[in-house]
């Protein structure tokens, strides 16, 4: 078993290490920055390809766990768990050369998917918890199998945005994979292996990060995790091996149902990106990225050996365990401010459901904005249409800078704004705070073109202090809402998004360079 480990921890360094000299010599170039990437306005974009040395070294594994001479019996899902894993990380290594859109990846995910449960690795029956009952689901085990492999591919998908969150995670699900594995002497030997290859993608991924896993890391070890799972689970029953790796993904589980009804309630595309993930809101409430991960691997150790009781105990104990993990959680968002308000459900319902019709609103907006680069205008109009939208969501100023210099609209007057103090916030969300000369304050949300790094629009929130004056509320086009951080930030980002996109068509159009003039 150490043998593997080490097997698993040095094909996948020697990848990385290949990997970040090809990026740095040009030769590996990845896919241009998007909005809500950490690192979209850097001029030295960190490598989405770490998923390439996971890949390999899984290969590699795979192919040595194949050989007759080891003693395992052939078994045909082997070979499907491998390939289909394999075309899974093509499908996310795609995207991060180019980008394909949620809805191609989707239905990537449920094509693939569904090829597992034809080719035989599915969920058959399911064994209902503290009975002996079995029920078969006979055609209904194709969309539980999908179900179940698209939801593990994407719950790793989406904690990808921290340094070394993901990949921890994922290390501790091949602990729990390896220690349940029982007779499966092939999941025990990938599942030590991958965890070798995982502990070397740590020594490069963990803050500060110099490599990501990218989606095609994220997809390939999800869509393992799965199929690794079911074919551990006696081969299409569901029992405690199934029920297990659910403890050990408490944290992209609650984070992704948290995330699916806030953008519900909102009004937002379900599938749209955001930074309001439970990892970016502890960044925003000052914690560190070290102590991020760290916090996020006790977290996910606790319910890692919930998960090993699960599995040991049968599953007959899964409503003392469940009854244990939801405590501990309880117990952990009171630490913050932010979760505070949430046990307030009628008032985050009401905060929500207000906003909604603005973002709505907004959402049509920024589409038609986006469309006006297709029609080749100039740049100057995509940036006055820009100026009207934010004036009618209720934004009282506007700057754009191109490369050619620097414009502003204002849409509520303010006495002494140019001389505002400019102060960056603690929160890791691109915002400022402007103290005026009479002590007023407003907030201002600057959001960097993708690949122009010189390139940004910021918007401004009406003053505090001024709110309340009738001359204010007068001037404003739109009545201003309450509340004033949450509403205008996602309000923002969604006119930063036309603004950007209809930009980047309209260069890509007239292959000129992105001025006033």
């Amino acid at each position: 078993m150490l043998l593997w480990a080490v097997a698993g921890f040095t094909v996948s360094l020697g990848a990385i290490v290949l990997i970040l000299r090809a990026c740095q010599a040009g030769r590996l170039a990845p896919r241009s920055p998007e909005f809500h990437h950490p690192n979209h306005s850097q001029r030295s974009p960190i490598p989405r390809f770490g998923g390439i040395a996971l890949a390999a070294a899984f290969a590699s594994l795979s192919a040595v766990a194949g050989n007759s001479l080891l003693g395992f019996t052939p078994d045909p899902l082997r070979w499907v768990i491998v390939g289909l894993s394999l075309a899974m990380f093509g499908l996310g290594l795609w995207d991060d050369l180019r980008p394909l859109g949620a809805r191609r990846k989707l239905a990537g995910q449920l094509v693939i998917a569904s090829a597992a449960y034809a080719l035989g690795l599915g969920i058959h029956n399911f064994k209902i918890p503290l009975t002996d009952h079995m029920i078969d689901l006979g055609l209904y085990g194709w969309p539980v199998t999908v179900f179940w492999l698209v939801a593990m591919t994407n719950l790793i998908n989406l904690i990808d945005g921290v340094d070394g969150l993901a990949g921890g995670i994922s290390l501790m699900l091949m602990i729990l994979l390896a220690m349940v594995g029982g007779n499966t002497g092939f999941v025990t030997l990938i599942a030590i292996g991958m965890g070798g290859a995982l502990l070397a993608f740590l020594c490069f991924n963990s803050p500060p990060a110099t490599i990501y896993l990218g989606d095609g890391g994220a997809y390939f070890l999800g869509f393992l995790i799965g199929s690794l799972t079911i074919y551990n689970s006696h081969k299409g029953t569901v029992v405690a091996a199934l029920i297990a790796p659910l403890f050990v993904l408490a944290l992209p589980i609650l984070d992704t149902s948290l995330a699916v009804l806030r953008r519900g309630l909102m009004g937002l595309p379900l599938f749209r990106p955001d930074r309001r993930h439970l990892h970016h809101r502890l960044l925003q409430s000052g914690v560190s990225r070290e102590n991020l991960a760290l916090g996020a691997y006790g977290f996910t150790g606790f319910f890692l050996l919930l998960g090993l009781l699960a599995f040991f105990w049968r599953g007959e104990g899964f409503g003392v365990l469940a009854g244990g993990g939801t405590l501990m959680v309880l117990l952990l968002a009171s630490r913050f401010g932010f979760s505070q308000g949430w046990l307030n459900v009628r008032a985050t319902l009401r905060r929500m459901l207000k906003s909604r019709a603005d973002i709505k609103y907004a959402l049509a907006q920024s589409q038609r904005l986006a469309m006006e680069g297709e029609r080749g205008q100039s740049t100057v109009s995509i940036c006055e249409d820009t100026a009207q939208i934010a004036r009618r969501l209720g934004f009282a100023r506007l700057r754009i800078q191109l490369e050619d210099g620097e414009r502003i609209w204002k849409m509520v007057e303010c006495n002494g704004a140019e001389a505002c103090v400019r102060q960056p916030n603690e929160k890791d969300d691109g915002s400022w705070t402007l103290i005026g000369p009479d002590g007023c304050r407003c907030l201002a949300f600057q959001h960097v073109l993708p690949g122009h790094p010189s390139c940004w629009v910021e918007l401004q929130t009406p003053n505090e202090s001024a709110a309340a004056h009738d001359h204010v509320a007068a001037a404003a086009p739109v009545k201003l809402r309450e509340p004033g951080l949450d509403r205008f930030q996602i309000l923002s980002e969604i006119l930063a998004e036309g603004w950007a996109k209809s930009l980047a068509d309209w260069h890509k159009q007239n292959q000129s360079p992105i001025r006033f003039q």
